[in-house]
């Protein structure tokens, strides 16, 4: 019987945001946001196990307090994803989750449909979930990253812009899921120009040939970006009550 792959996931926490400083410390709903990420993540078939990477002593502490496991990052890498790399460097991993930590309405389901969709299929080196865009508003807004894909699910282009086509779109959902080799192979390569222009890091392993898998996922999340954003995760709470 062929032996399953060890699937990690990691949530990179990081305090200094621009728009929302010690956003992952935020209370949703009396919750710290990174403890919900957490708690979703620990829910999900397939993981064998969620750590925290900061390089912040008081995210630390607030992880261990709800007994999170905590890996110390430099507080000089540059992203989240070499951060999450940093992370697995003394833990087991063939499949590696890099969950966003200000994604507190992450369903557990959408961390194993990213998985199931990606590890058996060797033709692609990352994963990443879309979701259907419906709201005109949305896609022309910068801030609602847009994914084109084929008919096979691979990504042929993110971008901020919308794009010329008159088929529905798909919204991107920062979560993905890295082959281990895969994840080493991006962290080494250099920024991207587009990447640079578009602030869109998975435009790298485009640029530099690597394949990502789009797996579509029914249902959208609210990030948390600005303080604003805690009022309206605690609204879709309450209504899951």
């Amino acid at each position: 019987m062929p032996i399953a792959p060890v699937r990690l996931g990691v949530i990179p926490a990081r305090a200094q945001s621009t728009r929302f400083p010690y956003k992952v410390l935020a209370p949703i709903a009396g919750v710290p946001l990174v403890q919900r990420v957490w708690e979703a993540a620990r829910q999900s078939r397939l993981l064998y196990k969620v750590v925290i990477a900061t390089d912040c002593e008081r995210i630390a502490q607030t992880v261990s307090g709800f007994g999170g496991e905590v890996i110390m990052t430099p507080s000089s890498l540059p992203s989240g994803t070499d951060r999450v790399f940093y992370a697995i460097q003394a833990l087991q991993a063939d499949i590696v989750v890099n969950l966003q930590g200000d994604e507190p309405l992450l369903e557990p389901a959408s961390i194993d449909a990213l998985i199931e969709g990606f590890e058996n299929d060797f033709t692609f080196d990352i994963a990443t979930l879309a979701v259907p865009g419906d709201e005109p508003s949305e896609l022309q807004s910068p801030h609602v990253v847009k994914v084109r894909a084929d008919r096979n699910g691979r990504a042929e282009d993110f971008s901020r812009s919308a794009f010329d086509s008159d088929q529905p779109f798909l919204k991107h959902l920062g979560i993905y899921a890295f082959r281990r080799a895969a994840l080493e192979r991006f962290c080494q390569l250099p920024p991207s120009p587009r990447e640079q222009g578009e602030r869109l890091e998975q435009l790298r392993a485009l640029e530099n040939g690597m394949t990502i898998k789009v797996v579509t996922w029914p249902r959208g999340t609210i990030a948390v970006d600005i303080p604003e954003d805690v009022a309206r995760v605690e609204a879709v709470l309450r209504e899951r009550t």
